[in-house]
């Protein structure tokens, strides 16, 4: 980073490079891009009267409710696409005081979807690099084109979508400080892999976000071998997969009564059972250059659920189905290959040891709740001396270990 910082609190923090961030999509991503005849079918922005939520009758968003506010709404071929409200818009808002009520973009702070107000935020916050899930109209991997009839059209929005990214949102000024983050097809393995094909083409770095459980989605499971020919372009493409928490379509919780506090414990569960489906399901003895990474899930749980499965593995019961066991013990493939995003979570790091240090990675969530903003700095710096990370152990936690697992000196980002 050329910017420097007089700040004598950030000198003992590298330059952070977060790899769960968030972009929401600007206004006209999909009809400047897409053909003219799909322009008034593809998603874009209507403004109307809107409750959200518990506000609404049933706790349904209303369009068009008099009782509502002037606020902005997706549309996609006819039907709401998503709205913005301060759940996934955070920074400038206290939601515990106004509510979830729906926004218009011009009451959002700019820096979600204008570059130049993120890269100037992304300074402030410590934050050399930054990767963007979406924020609002395809889900996090793309789930609305994959539920949508006409497959044509989805393709089309999401090969709009990755070249706004590649061309627009990580260009210019955002080179070498937003990293590429690609949607594929996910109702086609093989058209998936032609995805990745085609944006290798146009950068030479980049990451594909997917699923963490395509079962949950109606999808092939990972032991099925249908994703083999998506995981070779990935691997030839040296394109981390990215899986955020939430992506399989379900919110982990115990009864329609329990707390919202009881998801946020759970949120968990599916990237560790993503996980051991990766390590079982033999995916890294045919792919063995592929790397995973888990956003938003944190790391912590990991010692458990591979201590648990070596020793599962070693028992030799007997399996039924056709299912294959693995030549090597689960845990073999952890290291290289598997790799979680933490913003909290102190308890990966005083459990390193287990893990592997070089597994450990740093999120910011940006424009989330979960986000620090302006403050990543000194949430960081606890994190760090709490577990007693010393300085080659902070170097690794906030960037080493994302240059290593996205390739990012290809973007030209040094360690």
């Amino acid at each position: 980073m050329s910017t420097a910082t007089s700040d004598q609190s950030k000198s003992d923090i590298p330059w952070i490079i977060s790899v769960d961030d968030h972009v929401t999509e600007s206004p006209d991503l999909w009809t400047s891009r897409l053909p003219s005849k799909f322009k008034d079918r593809g998603p874009q922005v209507k403004r109307d009267r809107i409750l959200l939520g518990a506000d609404a009758r049933d706790g349904i968003t209303l369009i068009g409710d008099p009782n509502g506010r002037i606020a902005d709404y997706w549309v996609f071929d006819g039907k709401r696409a998503g709205t913005l409200s301060p759940i996934t818009h955070a920074i400038g808002f206290d939601e515990k005081k106004i509510g979830n009520i729906a926004l218009t973009y011009d009451e959002i702070h700019p820096g979600a979807w204008k570059q130049d107000v993120r890269l100037a935020d992304m300074t402030t916050n410590h934050v050399e690099a930054s990767m963007c899930f979406p924020n609002i109209v395809p889900g996090f991997c793309g789930q609305t084109f994959l539920r949508h009839d006409d497959k044509e059209l989805s393709l089309l929005c999401i090969q709009a979508y990755n070249d706004w990214m590649i061309d627009e949102w990580c260009a210019g000024a955002g080179k070498k400080r937003l990293i590429p983050l690609i949607l594929i097809p996910l109702w086609s393995p093989e058209l998936a892999a032609d995805e990745v094909r085609r944006c290798a083409g146009k950068t030479p770095m980049f990451s594909v976000s997917f699923c963490e459980n395509p079962h949950e989605l109606g999808l092939p499971s990972i032991y099925t071998g249908k994703w083999d020919p998506f995981f070779k372009a990935c691997e030839e493409a040296k394109a981390c997969i990215s899986m955020h928490i939430g992506s399989s379509g379900k919110i982990p919780t115990t009864s329609k009564d329990a707390p919202y506090m009881m998801t946020s414990v759970l949120m968990f569960v599916d990237s560790m059972t993503s996980t051991l489906d990766y390590l079982l399901g033999g995916v890294f003895e045919r792919f063995p250059n592929l790397k995973i990474a888990y956003s938003e899930g944190q790391i912590g749980w990991l010692p458990y659920a591979i201590r648990r499965a070596d020793k599962v593995w070693h028992a030799k019961d007997k399996e039924g189905g056709d299912y294959v066991r693995t030549p090597n013990p689960p845990s073999s493939y952890v290291k290289g290959h598997v790799y979680g995003c933490i913003f909290d979570d102190d308890t990966a790091l005083l459990s390193r040891d287990l893990i592997g240090m070089g597994q450990i990675m740093m999120e910011v969530d940006y424009p989330h709740s979960a986000c620090a903003y302006p403050h990543v700095v000194e949430v960081a710096t606890g994190l760090a001396d709490i577990a007693n990370l010393n300085a080659d152990e902070r170097r690794m936690l906030f960037r080493g270990n994302a240059i290593e697992a996205y390739g990012l000196e290809r973007m030209g980002l040094a360690n």
